[in-house]
């Protein structure tokens, strides 16, 4: 479990600053599988990750899926409506046991005025995201369902975070005939092991030799 020191935006605060901080968060425990918040409700504020892994998902008004990404230990969740007040425009669903730190809108902003180098830090935060967003979307238009499920493959194998074979065809932008094909396809070669949800990395040269370098220096808890 991740301390409020250890998250990036914190990272020019010192400990009266965190101190001070910290009164304001109230922190919430969830189990596997429940909802942080609804997509459509309203925001009061963001969520700090301090433990376990959440997924943020969008449905379409066919009420089909897309993860935008998963955030772990260290990462902000909810942080788009941070400064315009808005409604969240997706869900957020647990994967495993998680613990969150609710930050209240208005005392944020409090700290954020006393505090100005926080802000810069946030901004940061969201210019990276905003980055390897785009570069997803562009690789949706060059990349192969094969090398988008690759390089899938190797985040999560790093994480450690389990998915369904949906979930993951949600994650990539392919469909689940496509998923499962590839899957197939990979585990019969011994480039990974499928043991129920888990996907174990066998040849990871052979991964790595497919998808195109990233440069999104992206904290490795933070999937897109």
């Amino acid at each position: 479990m991740v301390e409020l020191k250890d998250f990036r935006i914190f990272s020019d605060l010192k400990d009266k600053e965190l101190d001070k901080l910290r009164e304001g968060v109230r922190v919430i425990n969830y189990g596997r599988g429940e909802i942080i918040f609804q997509e459509g409700a309203p925001a009061f504020g963001f969520y700090l990750i301090f433990d376990g892994m959440v997924k943020l998902v969008k449905r379409s008004m066919r009420a089909k899926s897309q993860i935008l990404k998963i955030v772990g230990p260290g990462e902000i969740l909810g942080e788009t409506t941070l400064f315009d007040k808005g409604s969240h425009n997706a869900y957020a669903k647990t994967l495993d046991l998680v613990t969150v730190g609710f930050i209240e809108r208005g005392d944020f902003f409090y700290f954020l005025e006393r505090h100005p180098k926080t802000i810069f830090r946030i901004y940061e935060r969201l210019s990276e995201e905003l980055k390897a967003f785009q570069n997803k979307l562009a690789e949706r238009s060059y990349s192969s369902s094969k090398e988008r499920l690759a390089r899938l493959i190797l985040h999560l194998g790093n994480s450690g975070v389990e998915l369904s074979r949906a979930e993951l065809a949600e994650m990539a932008g392919v469909s689940s005939k496509t998923a499962i094909r590839t899957l197939s396809e990979l585990e019969s070669r011994g480039i990974i092991a499928i043991e129920s949800r888990k996907i174990k990395i066998l040849r990871e040269p052979y991964l790595q030799k497919i998808v195109e370098p990233s440069q999104s220096g992206l904290n490795p808890n933070l999937i897109i």
